[in-house]
C-alpha cells in the first residue's frame, strides 16, 4: 500500500512543470502545463518585441544593466548563511510579485502609458538616469558584500546573526533597498515615460512594506541594540529619509 502511495506521489510530481523564480515556485499541473508554457513564451516574445520595437538603445542599455545586476545577485545568494527563522512564504511572494511586476512595467511601453513626463531633454535624462542606475547598483553590491553571510532576500534571522553597523550600514539601515530604488529611479529617468514612473511607485510601496516588516523583526531580535541603531541612522537616504 505504501509503495502504491509513493508511486502515486511520484506520478503527481512528474505530471506538471515547476516554474521557479527567486522567492516564488509555481506548479503548472498536468497537460495544461504545456498550454501555460506556450502562453508564457508568447508573453515573453511580446515583451521582447515591444522592448526592441518601441524603445531605443538607452532603454536597452538600462535593461542590460539590470540583467547583469540580477545575474550577480543570483550568484551571490548562494553564499548566504542558513536561516534559523524566516517570514512566511506568502509574505515573501507578495514582495517578489511586486518586484517582478514593477521590473516588467519599467520597460514595457504599454499603449496609454507612454506619455512622456520628463521636462528635461531626453539626452540629459538618459545621462543622469544611467549614472544613477550604475551608482545605485554599486551601492547595493557594496552593501551585499559587506553583509556577507548575514544577507538574505527574505526577512530572516540567520544562524549566528550579527547586527552590521559598518560600511554603508553606518549611516543607512537599508542601503540595498536604497540601491534598488535608485536603480528603478534611474530606469525611470532613462525611459521618461509614465509606465516607468508607475513601476517606481510600485517598488516604493513594496519596499515601504518590507522595511516596516523587517524593522519590526530586527527590533524583536536585537532589542535595545537595534533601537539605538535606529536613533543614529537613516532608513534609506542620509539626512532625508
Amino acid at each position: 500500500m505504501e509503495k502504491e502511495d509513493d508511486k502515486q506521489n511520484l506520478s503527481d510530481k512528474s505530471s506538471g512543470v515547476y516554474l521557479r523564480l527567486p522567492g516564488i515556485t509555481i506548479l503548472l499541473p498536468g497537460p495544461l502545463s504545456i498550454v501555460a508554457i506556450v502562453i508564457l513564451l508568447a508573453l515573453l516574445a511580446g515583451f521582447l518585441y515591444l522592448l526592441i520595437a518601441k524603445t531605443g538603445p538607452a532603454v536597452w542599455l538600462s535593461a542590460g544593466l539590470w540583467l547583469l545586476f540580477i545575474a550577480y545577485w543570483s550568484a551571490a545568494a548562494k553564499t548566504s548563511a542558513p536561516a534559523s527563522a524566516s517570514e512566511s512564504p506568502t509574505s515573501r511572494q507578495v514582495h517578489q510579485l511586486m518586484m517582478y511586476g514593477a521590473l516588467l512595467l519599467a520597460f514595457l511601453p504599454l499603449p496609454g502609458l507612454r506619455k512622456r513626463l520628463l521636462l528635461v531633454a531626453p539626452w540629459l535624462g538618459v545621462t543622469i538616469g544611467l549614472t544613477l542606475q550604475v551608482s545605485s547598483a554599486l551601492l547595493a553590491v557594496w552593501a551585499r558584500q559587506h553583509l556577507g553571510r548575514n544577507w538574505s532576500g527574505a526577512i530572516t534571522a540567520k544562524v549566528d546573526h550579527e547586527l552590521v553597523r559598518t560600511g554603508p550600514y553606518k549611516l543607512v539601515r537599508h542601503p540595498i533597498y536604497s540601491g534598488m530604488l535608485g536603480m528603478f529611479l534611474g530606469t525611470a529617468l532613462v525611459s521618461g515615460e509614465l509606465h516607468a514612473v508607475l513601476a517606481l511607485l510600485i517598488i516604493a510601496v513594496a519596499y515601504w512594506r518590507k522595511i516596516r516588516l523587517e524593522e519590526e523583526h530586527l527590533r524583536r531580535y536585537f532589542g535595545a541594540g537595534y533601537d539605538d541603531y535606529r536613533k543614529n541612522s537613516w532608513a534609506l537616504v542620509p539626512g532625508l529619509l
